[in-house]
């Protein structure tokens, strides 16, 4: 991904969407040539003059200096994550060569997988900004196996359900459209942290050559961050489960999130967990118990994805 590309559009599009009205500048004739704001119009609320802000504007970061993107970012009416996101543009761009952030090695710590194996009542797992799902306690497990893997060589990755399989992902998303737009604009922030990220440049060019409504979300240039929201599902053996759920950054493995699903208790997706729970210790019986009906790896990667 060409990082002044990304600067270019990004910037143009967040002008494009702001009328002068919204701004509290006059809008002077009714056939303005450009859609939001003209540029001399951003250079002005931002405090700059037209000539830098055309640079900026044209991918051209590197000498912007913490107030002037302050001043844009409220120029343009950025929220969290855009305001985030233009950061991030801002410091590869100071970088020589846009260096990238190291990427944390899967699979994750063992340590890990049993925090996660601890976490015995709700669904957890762990992934990344690609949205890998890198590791998975039981009741995630249970929860996603409507989610197709993708392949023995290739870990289950969840933009791809939800792009790649758009039947499947509605049926099992209530808010498919939320979530697929949500997804969509966390991979733009991820590529705004890393464009030089291999994998993500792969899993972008795959998802754009496959799916078109993935190719409107991608041009939009939205962004979000990861956090907290709520996921509603329909999961074909427990039925309707309406989950808060919670995406940590783990410190010590950066790049890396903690997901951890909850209901209220005395809700009926809280007996439905319950209930999902149950079905799941029997899906999953130890190999050392049955090693005559144990499970060949690839399926079982494919299974718990």
């Amino acid at each position: 991904m060409d990082l002044r590309t990304e600067i270019r559009e990004f910037l143009g599009s967040r002008r494009a969407r702001i009328a002068p009205e919204q701004a509290g500048l006059p809008a002077y004739g009714r056939n303005r040539r450009v859609k939001g704001l003209r540029r001399e119009e951003v250079a002005l609320l931002a405090g700059v003059s037209v000539d830098y802000y055309v640079r900026m504007e044209r991918g051209s970061l590197a000498g912007a200096s913490d107030g002037v993107l302050d001043a844009l970012a409220s120029a343009l009416r950025l929220d969290e994550a855009e305001r985030d996101h233009l950061l991030h543009l801002a410091r590869l761009s100071r970088a020589p060569g846009g260096a990238p952030r190291r990427r944390p090695a899967a699979p994750v710590r063992s340590t890990l997988q049993q925090v996660l194996d601890a976490i015995s009542d709700t669904p957890a797992w762990i992934g990344n900004g690609r949205y890998d799902v890198l590791a998975t306690n039981q009741l995630a497990r249970a929860l996603f196996s409507p989610v197709p893997a993708a392949g023995s060589r290739r870990r289950t990755n969840m933009a791809r359900f939800i792009y790649l399989h758009p039947e499947a992902a509605r049926d099992f998303f209530v808010d498919y459209d939320r979530i697929a737009g949500d997804t969509a604009a966390k991979l733009r922030m991820e590529a705004g942290r890393d464009p030089h990220d291999e994998e993500l440049i792969v899993l972008v060019g795959e998802l754009s050559t496959r799916s078109e409504l993935f190719r409107r979300r991608w041009a939009s240039q939205d962004v979000r961050l990861h956090r907290s929201g709520r996921k509603r599902m329909r999961h074909p053996v427990v039925g309707r489960l309406d989950l808060d759920v919670e995406s940590l950054e783990l410190p010590a493995e950066p790049g890396l999130y903690l997901n951890v699903y909850t209901a209220a208790a005395g809700t009926p997706t809280a007996d439905n967990v319950a209930l999902l729970a149950s079905w799941a210790a029997t899906q999953e019986t130890p190999a050392k118990e049955t090693p005559a009906q144990e499970t060949p790896a690839t399926e079982r990667e494919a299974h718990n994805g």
